[in-house]
């Protein structure tokens, strides 16, 4: 779960809790000092007397210090269970709701959000927010909100109920039938130079994909379909016609120049749950360019940025799940888009050097992996994440795997004298890629052997003795 980080905190506050029974709970916090507060709040949204129809607080677009130190206390109070259900005892939500309507001060409608967030870590009050259908539909129209901070805090909202199995399909229902909400994250994910914003608005894409399959395939159906209307009401103004994936690939661009590790792996998982469906390759490689710039932008990041040659080993464990998104999506689009230019293999042979070094630093892992489990019992071996029997390099490994055996055995006889030329192919390298290609990549070994001979006998002959079990070459 998230949570808001910690304003700074007054002494004070001690002081006021001091009289017998104001507790909050087991705290320190005073009841009679947070229902002022939240008085205070409730004459900002409630008429005048006079009957004029605005207020000066909704015309306002700062807050004074004062009420932002006493709210900002809310926020960080509101991280304690005691005190989240208090404030729903008290109905804060609903005044937080008259806050969305009325309040024209962004930081206030940032902090009532965050408020909300905080409280939505405790379950029983998330289970009391989800189900205040009026509430959700607010909370999802703040997403069209054109204040960064009140978007990070809606999107760590979002993910904090969506994280909790009991309220997580009364959101994803909602959000399903809340068409802006496809619209405006899309906005986000093509506009925002804001990382942390793009991180936490990547986080609840993926969450959602991978609780609701049906809701991934409606927006990638929707990144084919004509526009049919005007935006709604709460929408950015002249939206463009959004497609999933160009927004996935502008919003990884933009973490990846940040070089933000955590968005990167979120959003290269997005793109390995589009591949998931068949729908999902088709937006890739039917797109405008046929999937050449999500190609490129993986291929960069392969050959050029994640694992490289000056790296140690290790850095398999620390990349391992950004590693295996990125080779899955190439593997769907190598698959698919063979005679594309992009993919042409003359062109790839730094790719097969790449998922070569992955696989031999996985074998460089392993064995340190035994040593360690030599001198250390297999608790300590585990907590610095080398175990024998890790799952998601096993998983990386297979991706691999799959990959470089699919390029193997396209690879032409020029295409493997070039790689020999640049030193992307060599005894070692090959031997080591057959190592982990065989027995279950028979064919596409043999395939490379069989082209190999033509290029260079020597080195296929000395392949042939190392493999016993490769059919001998004529």
């Amino acid at each position: 779960m998230d949570r808001n980080p910690s304003p700074p905190f007054s002494d004070s506050e001690e002081e006021v809790a001091a009289v017998v029974g104001d507790s909050i709970g087991n705290t320190v916090y005073s009841k009679h000092w947070l229902f002022g507060v939240l008085t205070k709040l409730i004459e900002v949204i409630s008429p005048k007397k006079d009957g004029s129809e605005l207020n000066h607080m909704e015309m306002q677009t700062e807050l004074d210090d004062d009420m932002e130190n006493d709210i900002c206390k809310v926020w960080d109070m509101s991280t304690d269970k005691d005190v989240a259900l208090f404030l729903q005892e008290f109905n804060a939500p609903d005044i937080f709701m008259g806050v969305f309507t009325k309040s024209k001060c962004p930081r206030l409608t940032e902090i009532c959000v965050g408020i909300l967030g905080n409280m939505a870590c405790c379950q029983d009050v998330c289970m009391t927010i989800s189900k205040d259908e009026n509430l959700g539909q607010m909370v999802l129209q703040r997403l069209c909100d054109s204040d960064s901070p009140t978007l990070l805090e809606t999107s760590r909202l979002l993910m904090t109920c969506l994280c909790q199995t009991e309220v997580a399909n009364i959101w994803v229902e909602r959000i399903r039938e809340s068409p802006s909400v496809y619209d405006c994250i899309c906005f986000i994910m093509s506009s925002s130079t804001n990382v942390e914003l793009l991180v936490k608005v990547g986080e609840v894409v993926d969450k959602l994909f991978d609780l609701d399959e049906e809701l991934m395939l409606n927006w990638i159906k929707k990144s084919s379909q004509q526009p049919t209307g005007q935006p709604t009401d709460d929408s950015p103004e002249e939206l463009p016609d959004f497609k999933i994936v160009p927004c996935l690939l502008e919003a990884a661009k933009q973490v990846c120049s940040d070089n933000n590790p955590e968005g990167l792996d979120v959003y290269m998982h997005i793109l390995q749950l589009l591949t998931t469906v068949d729908e999902g390759i088709q937006a890739i490689v039917r797109s405008s360019d046929g999937g050449k710039e999500t190609w490129n932008l993986l291929y960069d990041l392969i050959c050029h940025e994640l694992c490289q040659p000056d790296d140690p080993p290790i850095i398999i464990q620390e990349q391992k799940t950004v590693l295996a998104s990125i080779l899955s999506v190439l593997s769907a689009i190598f698959a698919s888009q063979t005679e594309r230019e992009y993919v042409k293999l003359g062109k790839n042979m730094l790719l097969i050097d790449s998922l070569i070094r992955i696989l031999q630093n996985m074998e460089e892992c392993g064995k340190r992996s035994v040593d360690s489990s030599e001198d250390s019992n297999s608790e300590e071996v585990e907590k610095l994440g080398i175990a024998d029997e890790d799952f998601y390099l096993k998983i990386l490994k297979d991706i691999c795997c799959e990959l470089l055996s699919n390029m193997l055995q396209k690879l032409s006889k020029e295409n493997i004298l070039e790689g020999l030329k640049e030193g992307h192919l060599n005894e070692q390298k090959c031997s080591c890629a057959f190592q982990n290609l065989l027995p279950l990549y028979l064919s596409s070994v043999e395939s490379f052997i069989e082209v190999l001979h033509e290029a260079d006998q020597d080195l296929a002959d000395k392949l042939g003795k190392s493999f016993p079990s490769l059919k001998p070459q004529t």
